[in-house]
């Protein structure tokens, strides 16, 4: 390939049912100079939110994608910067992240803190915080991700890219799936499926600890490659969707029109990405989606 009032997390994602730090490896991270180059840049990476920092994730795939796999990466977390202007000048699209913003402000971007122990003192007070969340994916860049991709780009949405779905409806049928909650951090296993597909060729099960997902799937049962199971038998219910088992689709990958897209759910941790069957995992999912196998 080429080089190329407080609101826990779960109550923010409950209650809707800028320019940041951001870093370029290889290119700038202007969609405008991309678009100028003579070829298309390889990838571009909308990664991290509140709950799942940019820094780990970026960490985790330039090793895998950038290091190992020797393609150029463009990564954000600016959601500002997804435009159709950016997705042409790029061959496939990265996202982990949930969609939430929160304008109002928040106490602490910390997931797991015992507020007892971290309290906060300010002189003068602080002004009350608003920790209402919202959605930030506009009706335009849902149908600029579905217009990338039926024209022949790829997407590959990683863990919580699925909550989005809840709030657009273009977004939801390129990624194939409604989030509808997860776990906490527990063991589970990642088993194949679909042995035949060249993104799990030479893949064993493995086990990771990360929060399980689960979703409502979509689209067809052959393109789903991997199931999320607890092999200890605990299972995930929620009031709104009821008791989902104590399994679910955890990886697929289709074709959409004249694109490709695939779907995987670890991704909170970077043990969790690197445990070494999902490092081939993904090798393997970067080249189908940049179509080199």
């Amino acid at each position: 390939m080429k080089k190329i009032n407080r609101m826990s997390r779960r109550s923010a994602i409950h209650a809707i049912g800028s320019i940041g730090a951001a870093a370029g490896l290889g290119e700038a991270l202007s969609p405008f100079r991309a678009s100028a180059a003579s070829r298309k840049t390889d990838v571009f990476a909308l990664v991290g939110d509140r709950f799942h920092n940019f820094d780990y994730i970026r960490t985790a795939l330039t090793r895998t994608l950038v290091k190992e796999s020797d393609v150029t990466v463009t990564f954000t977390p600016d959601y500002a910067l997804l435009t159709r202007e950016t997705l042409n000048a790029h061959r496939l699209l990265i996202m982990l992240c949930d969609g939430l913003t929160f304008p109002g402000g928040y106490t602490t971007p910390y997931v797991f803190y015992d507020p007892e122990k971290m309290k906060i003192k300010s002189e003068p007070p602080l002004p009350e915080f608003d920790e209402k969340a919202e959605m930030w994916i506009t009706p335009e860049q849902g149908k600029a991700i579905r217009q990338f991709v039926e024209k022949g780009g790829s997407a590959w949405f990683f863990h919580n890219a699925s909550y989005i779905s809840g709030a657009n409806e273009d977004f939801r049928h390129v990624e194939g799936a409604l989030f509808t909650g997860h776990t906490p951090f527990r063991p589970y296993k990642m088993k194949i499926v679909n042995r035949d597909h060249s993104i799990t060729r030479g893949v064993n099960d493995f086990v990771v600890t990360e929060e399980q997902h689960y979703l409502l799937y979509d689209k067809g049962p052959k393109d789903v490659l991997i199931r999320s199971v607890n092999e200890e038998g605990l299972g995930y219910s929620t009031p709104t969707y009821g008791n989902q088992g104590t399994s679910c689709e955890a990886c697929w990958a289709y074709d959409y029109d004249k694109g490709r897209v695939c779907f995987m759910a670890p991704g909170h941790t970077i043990p969790g990405f690197w445990n070494p069957e999902y490092v081939k995992l993904q090798k393997n999912a970067l080249r189908w989606l940049l179509r080199e196998t």
